[in-house]
């Protein structure tokens, strides 16, 4: 996959507009400034890859506006050899970024399309998370605990079962809602029954679904 002197110099574009938004974590923007979008999106929207929106990716959903991608990293407070669940691979961007700031990756998908071809385009751009093809409502109770929980839908509420997989210590962050818009909440495991939650503004995604196609 070809990343051009015209790929990189869009990147850099797209890194001022989001500093421009007030998102100034530098260890952020440097991962998605490294990382080429244009790589993880249809052919047919390629050229509208480093605009600051969200596009479709198929089975029903997208790949995240750069934007969000860097809100929700950021409120991560990623560290190199964090172990990082993300629920929701999707194009699998958004691991690619969490790849670039030296996280251990391991993200599910309920779409086997999707997973596939995430799987085939990371490994092509030599990024190698740990990739399942799953309920992302069940976490990754085996391979946990977690330092980091990153969920990419939607959801109703904060599902209890990941919350069980993270670390004393650890953050999790998810949109919660229902259709329209959505609350970006992070949740903090201040010790073993303990938490902390605090809201950070409306976003909109698409809905977190149990099971798996």
């Amino acid at each position: 996959m070809e990343d051009s002197f015209l790929h990189k110099g869009l990147r850099k574009k797209l890194i001022n507009e989001i500093r421009r938004k007030d998102l100034e974590d530098e260890a952020v923007l440097n991962a998605i400034e490294r990382v080429p979008r244009h790589c993880f999106m249809d052919s047919s929207f390629v050229k509208f890859a480093y605009k600051d929106q969200a596009f479709p990716i198929g089975a029903g959903q997208t790949i995240s506006q750069p934007y969000t991608v860097a809100f929700q990293t950021s409120l991560l407070q990623i560290k190199k050899r964090d172990k990082v669940l993300e629920i929701g691979t999707g194009s699998g961007y958004q691991a690619a970024v969490l790849i670039e700031m030296g996280a251990n990756v391991f993200s599910i998908e309920r779409h086997k399309e999707l997973y596939l071809k995430a799987k085939a385009t990371l490994s092509e751009l030599n990024y190698h998370p740990h990739l399942f093809y799953g309920d992302g409502y069940l976490g990754l109770p085996t391979y946990g605990p977690f330092d980091k929980i990153l969920i990419t839908a939607a959801a109703p509420d904060v599902p209890n079962r990941l919350l069980e997989q993270m670390n004393t210590g650890g953050r999790l962050v998810v949109p919660i809602g229902k259709f329209g818009s959505q609350i970006m909440t992070l949740v903090e495991k201040t010790g073993e029954n303990d938490y902390i939650t605090s809201e950070h503004g409306y976003f909109v995604f698409v809905p977190m679904v149990k099971g798996k196609e």
